[in-house]
Formats: C-alpha cells, structure tokens, sequence
C-alpha cells in the first residue's frame, strides 16, 4: 500500500481493498446485534477461515512461528465473539 510511486488515491484504494473484511464484519456485526445466532455462526466461521488460509500459507511457505501468533490474535477474538454470540442467543431463548 505504501510505496514512493503511489500516489494519495492510490494509497487510499489500497488501504480500502486491505479494510474490506473489516467492512464486511462490521455489517455482520449490526445484524447480529439483533440476531444473536448470525454472529455466532459467522465469527466462528471467520475464525476458522482464517485458521485454514494461515495453515495453506504455512504449507506453501514453511512454518514461521509468527504464524502461530496470527492465529492466536485474529481466530482467536473471532471465536471468542462468536461463542459469546451464541451463550447470548442460548440464555434469551431458554428465558423465552
């Protein structure tokens, strides 16, 4: 995204192309703020998305243990929103 040659949109459609996950999970997240369940499922999905395009990475590349940190940090959070998701779907429909 940052190189001498780019110019300012240049630099901005690059960091726009890098954010569009983030958009995309920002979306999710407003609909699951209603339903619990759609956030649940997708975060835990994400998490494993991105588990599995590290490991392809590691395969083709050669394990760094860098990888293992990735991993941690980013599918990590998204399990952890995705199962606090899904505890808040299960506790409102049992009190239903």
């Amino acid at each position: 995204v940052f190189s001498s040659e780019s110019g300012f949109w240049q630099i901005m459609l690059g960091l726009f192309m890098h954010n569009i996950p983030v958009f995309i999970l920002i979306g999710i997240l407003l609909i699951s703020w209603k339903h619990e369940i759609v956030g649940g499922i997708t975060f835990i999905l994400a998490g494993i998305l991105y588990f599995i395009l590290v490991l392809i990475t590691a395969i083709k590349t050669g394990f760094e243990w860098y990888y293992l940190a990735w991993v941690i940090q980013i599918s990590g959070i998204a399990f952890l929103i995705g199962i606090l998701f899904l505890i808040n779907w299960f506790r409102k429909k049992k009190f239903r």
